[in-house]
């Protein structure tokens, strides 16, 4: 937008007292609240609204089309690629972040529209699929203070409530180990500490994520494993994964549904980037 004023008035030569100054520095501000994607003058779907966002491929659309085109993308994903089923009883790994946070809210509306689905159906023959959410407390590997910590669980907490989750798993990373060992925490530091480079590191914490939320799953009955991650986060893991040589692994890494595990996980974010994401929280607040 900035270029296009700058053109209808010869350039940016002409000085502060031009009156497509401030009009694009507007603009500018406006594009910076929206988490740096483009301001359109109008939405390219419905034809209205002022301060429509840009997204992938240049189109314009105002919030609430911008909205309908994330949760059309999310439910395409979980229907074409049949990631949940209707007996299916979904754990959903939340972390807080953006990505987590949309999974959280377009996963808990399909299932509204479910349940109202089940209730209008004569034959109410088809079950509806439950969803449950689950935090892998790393607590114990940083140094934040504990009732920061306690804080931020009681709001993980609030924000499933908030949705209609009456089940929340908070469990500490430390519980892998707990089946071989009383002292978990003591195992945890002690293999963490082996592991001298950050990238090994990370590596490693990432599997233990993963078996915790197996093991939660597994003692609770759940079905599926839903992660949040988008986009942007798989293309930063296939670039990683390349450079590291694990090229086997990769692509049953970045599929939609990966059944490697013994409860299968799910990506249904997949087609989404980061950006989209966090705007659209900015977006519902």
């Amino acid at each position: 937008m900035a270029a296009g004023s700058a053109a209808s008035c010869g350039g940016t030569g002409c000085g502060s007292h031009c009156s497509s100054s401030s009009s694009t520095a507007a603009e500018d501000a406006t594009a910076e609240s929206l988490g740096r994607l483009s301001v359109s003058r109008e939405c390219g779907k419905c034809g209205g609204g002022v301060g429509a966002v840009a997204v992938a491929g240049g189109v314009g659309l105002c919030g609430e089309c911008f909205r309908a085109h994330l949760f059309g993308k999310f439910k395409l994903a979980v229907t074409s690629n049949a990631m949940v089923r209707p007996t299916d009883s979904v754990l959903l790994a939340f972390s807080g972040g953006p990505a987590s946070r949309v999974a959280l809210q377009f996963i808990h509306e399909m299932r509204s529209k479910a349940i109202e689905s089940w209730d209008a159906s004569n034959s109410q023959a088809l079950p509806v699929f439950g969803v449950a959410v689950a935090f892998v407390d790393e607590s114990v590997l940083c140094s934040k203070p504990k009732q920061e910590i306690d804080m931020a669980i009681e709001d993980i907490k609030s924000i499933g409530f908030s949705v209609g989750i009456k089940a929340m798993h908070i469990t500490p990373l430390e519980d892998v180990f707990s089946m071989a060992s009383k002292d978990g925490e003591g195992r945890l530091r002690e293999a963490v500490d082996m592991i001298d480079d950050d990238t090994g590191r990370e590596d490693f914490l990432q599997c233990l994520r993963m078996l915790a939320l197996q093991k939660i799953a597994l003692e609770n009955g759940y079905t599926k494993i839903m992660l949040g991650s988008c986009a942007s986060a798989i293309a930063c893991h296939v670039l990683s994964a390349t450079v590291k040589g694990q090229g086997y692994s990769l692509p049953a890494d970045v599929q939609y549904v990966d059944t490697r595990w013994e409860i299968p996980v799910v990506i249904p974010l997949r087609d989404c980037l980061a950006r989209e994401l966090s705007l659209l929280c900015e977006l519902d607040r």
